[in-house]
């Protein structure tokens, strides 16, 4: 059942009120950074290009899973947490291809974390910071792989947990059987870290926790898992595929583009995605390697960040500026937008590059469920019950949905 790796690109495109903002120049607070047409299409139209054994389940909940293929996006309204996955600013990581950055999530978190200790004199240390040995030392180093361990049990899982604390006896009796005792001439009191990936992003290592999470889910048949994974992958994969996405200057606000995050992502695909866009992708392929897929399609994506710039400063100069925002009217408020005409102009001179990233988008997500399904063993999804929501997950619908509407945005948003 296995097929070769076939490299897909994909776009989520941005909700219409997220790109434009009122003529009083207030700034538009409560729309998402991605919009909720494009992941819900998306999502629809990967479950429609899946195989027969796999449509036995989907097709029943397409409609779940499309309808929730927003909820990573109202969950940047909830946590902070969320922001971080749905981006990675490449370029702070030195130039293409960026070879110093690795490309698994444990080597990375430990590149950029620092564990501190507190002593009982309250005194704070860092023992392991971006200069020591054990952070930067090759994989086969002997040392390396027992702080790895160490790091595996002890400081990841609080990543995950929203603490940063790590138990200062394991510190201790780690430091003290491998030498490092001598680095505090007082009793561990205390220990904690700091981790410096989510300051850019973590994107591509997040997916990779998701192929993983959603693989074991496909072993046990859990379906109401297996769903929720699908939804958010759906999410997270579109995102990778963006341009902006992997960049600083994700809203153009370095270079004088502020709004080209909506322009490009939301304004062109409203206009013309229905219009014209060509929808047809073809059945899913195997990815023989989710890991690598994922990241040669943030660099696929950050290679295109100069063109999607480049030609919309280009075509400001010389577009009459009179015909380049248009005044609109939505949901009663006046908004303005970026015309018709001058939207006709960027995409031609992108020559289909966001038709054929959207086109992509829905095939790169299906391959991603196929993959997961097929790793799993291609577990029998017929007859598989869905437990009804429990009142703990009605409660955290309603208080996320709450959040959302509240429209305070946690983290960076990308249309400002």
């Amino acid at each position: 059942m296995k097929k070769p790796l076939i490299l897909l690109f994909a776009v989520p495109l941005l909700c219409w009120s997220a790109l434009t903002k009122p003529v009083t120049e207030t700034p538009c607070r409560h729309a998402p950074a991605w919009g909720f047409f494009a992941h819900k299409r998306i999502n629809r139209l990967a479950v429609l290009t899946l195989p027969p054994e796999m449509m036995l389940f989907f097709k029943p909940n397409i409609d779940w899973i499309s309808d929730h293929a927003v909820d990573p996006d109202m969950r940047r309204y909830a946590t902070k947490n969320e922001a971080p996955r749905h981006y990675i600013d490449l370029d702070q990581y030195g130039r293409p291809p960026f070879d110093g950055l690795p490309r698994q999530w444990v080597d990375a978190m430990i590149r950029y974390t620092d564990v501190f200790t507190v002593t009982a004199g309250r005194d704070t240390l860092l023992l392991f910071g971006a200069d020591h040995a054990l952070r930067n030392a090759a994989e086969n180093d002997p040392a390396a792989k027992t702080y790895r361990n160490f790091f595996i049990r002890q400081v990841l899982p609080g990543f995950y947990t929203g603490s940063n604390e790590i138990d200062a006896d394991s510190l201790s009796s780690f430091m003290t059987a491998h030498g490092f005792a001598s680095n505090t001439s007082q009793k561990v009191a205390a220990a904690f870290f700091e981790e410096h990936l989510s300051e850019h992003g973590i994107l591509p290592w997040h997916l990779q926790k998701m192929q993983r999470d959603l693989t074991a889910a496909f072993k046990r048949r859990d379906a109401k898992r297996i769903l929720r994974l699908c939804a958010d992958m759906g999410h997270y994969i579109g995102d990778a595929h963006v341009p902006l996405h992997t960049t600083s200057n994700y809203n153009g606000q370095k270079t004088g583009q502020h709004g080209i995050h909506g322009f490009w992502e939301s304004r062109i695909p409203e206009l013309f995605a229905d219009e014209s866009y060509d929808y047809f992708v073809g059945k899913p392929e195997y990815l023989d390697a989710t890991g690598d897929f994922f990241w040669q399609t943030v660099l696929e994506s950050n290679s295109m960040v100069d063109s999607v710039l480049s030609f919309e400063r280009a075509l400001h100069r010389s577009f009459p500026s009179d015909r380049q925002m248009c005044p609109d009217m939505r949901n009663g408020t006046p908004v303005l937008v970026h015309c018709r005409d001058y939207a006709v102009a960027y995409q031609e001179q992108l020559q289909g590059m966001i038709e054929r990233r959207m086109r992509a988008a829905i095939h790169a997500v299906s391959s991603a469920w196929y993959t997961a399904w097929v790793d799993a063993g291609q577990p029998d999804l017929s007859q598989m019950d869905i437990p009804p929501a429990t009142e703990e997950e009605i409660k955290e619908e309603g208080e996320l949905k709450k959040s959302y509407q509240q429209g305070k945005i946690i983290g960076r948003p990308e249309d400002h």
